[in-house]
């Protein structure tokens, strides 16, 4: 089984450090919520620390808007922990973090979400985006040397929820409090006709300034 989108999430059982302790996560802890699952390739490196820290500190953000944010890679949890206890000024991800990060040793769940390096045995930057029922909503898989980014997902997540709770759909670049779309020929109208006339108007204030220079 590998991770699709509008399919249910792949379900998994491990072992992940949690604020300085050892505990079993599953899947199924989180029924009921959303959950951002994330992939990074290996601790003590150079780009996951940005990304775990950027999502540890945004945790409040997240928590608010009903979702938990867990961290995975192939490492073992005593590596984890290691990582945990290096002050953020040497390279480490210490001391005060919440985000669980989750040691996928037999490489089974990054296996089964498809973004296992078989040869290297680590994980692509992948990340998922899973709704209260368990389905898989959004995917997005970088190569190792770019990082994601925190705003992004909480992008997606606020449409996703917006989407779900109105029943209309966001266009490129929604973000919340932006117009959206009746997701029907003639409500979708509505939509379409204030953006010709955003876009008008931009011309015409784009003309003026062309002038006056």
């Amino acid at each position: 089984m590998v991770a699709v989108v509008q399919k249910s999430a792949p379900t998994f059982k491990a072992t992940a450090v949690v604020e300085g302790l050892f505990k079993e996560i599953a899947l199924s802890d989180f029924q009921g919520q959303w959950v951002i699952l994330f992939f990074y390739p290996m601790d003590f490196t150079f780009v996951c620390p940005t990304e775990i820290l950027a999502f540890n500190d945004a945790l409040p953000q997240f928590k608010e808007l009903g979702a938990a944010v867990l961290g995975v890679s192939t490492d073992s949890e005593y590596a984890h922990f290691a990582w945990a206890q290096q002050p953020r000024k040497q390279g480490g991800i210490g001391p005060n973090l919440q985000l669980p990060l989750i040691a996928d040793r037999n490489m089974q769940i990054s296996r089964e979400y498809g973004v296992l390096i078989e040869e290297a045995g680590i994980a692509l930057r992948g990340l998922f985006i899973i709704d209260p029922k368990g389905i898989v909503r959004q995917i997005t898989i970088n190569d190792l040397p770019v990082g994601r980014s925190v705003e992004e997902t909480l992008r997606l997540l606020k449409a996703f929820q917006f989407a779900d709770e109105h029943g209309e759909v966001c266009p490129l670049g929604w973000t919340e409090g932006s117009k959206t779309i009746k997701p029907d020929p003639k409500g979708s109208l509505d939509y379409f006709a204030s953006v010709d006339n955003d876009v008008g108007m931009q011309d015409v204030t784009a003309r003026k300034r062309a002038r006056k220079d």
